[in-house]
């Protein structure tokens, strides 16, 4: 099962039809599940629900041969601890998906990385959903000690500044 999701913060609409449109192309060997938001576009090809709690969100990624997303990076972070061959659409700006293009830096700095493949157009998603097919993701090991480590910098930084005033 390939497991789309869009994030429920914001429709995305053409994230939802470009697979649409995929299925119609028969690029998909194995059945498709969606999670669409509230995205108006209604899929042809496979089954979607709105909204899915944390608990089963996570039950599809790790039932699924592989996910297709938003980059949004709470999702992106779900599917790289399960080592799951990605594909990201980012929203863009351009198309008013977005206020800022903070999805395009994410999916460009994490398919740089090898950790995930990226299409940045509906047109080019047929290409990469074949090479999601053989798509091996790097590894990717949480490192929580640098984050709480850059917390704790931050943290410093202000409260001299606060301190000094």
């Amino acid at each position: 099962m390939i497991f789309l999701t869009v994030g429920t913060q914001f429709p995305f609409d053409r994230l939802i039809k470009a697979v649409d449109e995929a299925a119609d192309e028969g690029v998909f060997g194995d059945e498709i599940f969606a999670q669409t938001g509230e995205s108006s576009y209604k899929a042809r090809n496979f089954r979607t629900v709105q909204f899915v709690d944390k608990h089963l969100f996570d039950k599809y990624i790790r039932q699924a041969s592989s996910v297709i997303s938003h980059a949004g990076i709470g999702t992106v972070a779900a599917v790289l601890e399960y080592s799951k061959p990605m594909l990201l659409m980012p929203r863009l700006r351009k198309y008013g998906e977005v206020v800022n293009d903070h999805q395009l830096a994410i999916a460009k700095k994490f398919e740089i990385s090898g950790y995930v493949l990226a299409a940045y157009e509906g047109e080019k998603l047929i290409t990469k959903i074949n090479q999601l097919k053989t798509f091996v993701p790097r590894r990717r090991d949480s490192q929580p000690w640098m984050v709480t480590g850059r917390i704790a910098q931050f943290l410093t930084e202000v409260s001299s500044k606060l301190t000094a005033k």
